[in-house]
């Protein structure tokens, strides 16, 4: 069964205004099945076939007339040699909605559209199912369209239930099948990840090294990047730690939530924050076999913050929006979570693993000026926790 997924508007936005849309993001996240759900008459092919690969490899211009538009190529990274005929055809024919194009491997991918598509193709990054696509709520505002979203019924999320949520992960098929896949599933991801989108590229040379890395990385989801930290761990050196990490980067896998600069001062942190953006993912690689033992477990808020995190990021990337996104971290150490930059004020976001939050948990609010804050929290409704700040049950997001 088909489930609605929210990205779905952007989609057909974008189609009606660039003749070029890239919906990019990590394996198995349902790029091809969401865009061909969108558009059930629009042609398909897939690179993943070696003899339509080949032409389009070999002779782009006549894999391009083979195929003509409206067509969805999925995997268009085998190609890169597409991506010029491609601006030539669009060039000549000024249409929109003629080319949907879909892509697992963004660092090769991002190259070549910026080299020959610029300011005629829309990119769109799609990641496994929001809580909202899987509780089949039917509403696609960004986190920061408040007064939006709490109007909106909230999502009943138990502990367990929410738990549950995290450690099964948020790939389509994992979401839809029963508990005793996981393992196996996840195993099987890594190992062809690792396969096709690193070792086939030359990214890495030792496999098991890159596994040992992933893991190191997974251990250390929602806090301060220290290369150094983890090159010692892992036994490799801080830059190939920092090559890899854009590996990671640019499939999909992680997000690095920058800190954010103020000109009064320069006393921030500069290291930015390390989020697995699917936390099942994260449970996998630190060896979490159960929600019950994860939610007692000593990365039980580390793992809340990053799902609350990723679920903030889906709700701008879905809309096709740019998450304006950062933290704050002085050299007092004093800390606020998230910090949303909107029309340029300020939005502090604590993320709290509690029920009832209170003015001890908002006290570093002060440090910015702002209007309106938030706690995210499990709260079973939303409240104030001052005047500027209210709290918000995590089955709002």
């Amino acid at each position: 069964m088909y489930v609605k997924r929210n990205i779905e508007d952007a989609i057909l936005m974008a189609t009606a205004n660039f003749p070029v849309v890239m919906l990019t993001g990590p394996r198995q996240v349902g790029k091809t099945t969401v865009l061909r759900n969108c558009d059930q008459n629009r042609k398909y092919v897939t690179l993943d076939n070696l003899s339509d690969r080949k032409l389009a490899v070999e002779d782009p211009e006549l894999f391009l007339q083979k195929y003509q538009p409206p067509v969805l190529i999925d995997e268009v990274q085998y190609a890169p040699n597409l991506f010029s005929a491609i601006k030539v055809e669009v060039d000549q024919k000024q249409q929109n909605g003629m080319y949907w194009l879909t892509g697992s491997q963004q660092f090769h991918l991002m190259k070549n559209v910026s080299e020959t598509l610029a300011g005629r193709i829309a990119i769109l990054q799609l990641q496994g199912f929001s809580q909202r696509e899987r509780l089949h709520l039917n509403f696609a505002n960004v986190f920061t369209d408040t007064e939006e979203v709490l109007n909106q019924p909230p999502a009943s999320v138990s502990l367990m239930s929410l738990y549950r949520s995290i450690w099964k992960g948020s790939c389509p098929k994992l979401v839809c099948s029963s508990d005793e896949y996981w393992e196996l599933y996840y195993n099987s991801y890594v190992q062809t990840y690792i396969e096709r989108d690193v070792r086939d590229f030359g990214l890495v040379s030792n496999e098991l090294t890159f596994l040992k890395f992933m893991r190191a990385l997974a251990a250390r989801t929602g806090q301060l990047l220290n290369l150094s930290d983890i090159s010692k761990d892992i036994g490799v050196s801080a830059p190939t730690v920092k090559n890899w990490i854009s590996v990671l980067r640019a499939s999909g896998i992680v997000y690095l939530l920058e800190p954010y600069y103020s000109n009064l001062t320069n006393r921030m942190t500069k290291m930015p924050k390390l989020y697995f953006l699917d936390t099942g993912l994260a449970c996998y690689l630190t060896n979490w076999q159960t929600a019950e033992t994860l939610e007692s477990g000593a990365m039980s808020g580390a793992i809340f913050e990053t799902y609350v995190v990723s679920e903030i990021l889906k709700s701008f990337w879905f809309c096709g929006k740019r998450a304006p996104l950062f933290f704050y971290r002085d050299k007092d150490k004093k800390e606020i979570d998230l910090l949303l930059e909107i029309n340029g004020k300020l939005i502090p976001i604590e993320i709290k693993k509690k029920t009832s939050p209170d003015k001890n948990d908002i006290k570093n609010f002060d440090v910015i000026d702002y209007d309106q804050g938030f706690v995210v929290c499990l709260a079973p409704e939303y409240s104030f926790v001052s005047k500027k700040v209210r709290s918000i049950p995590v089955g709002y997001l």
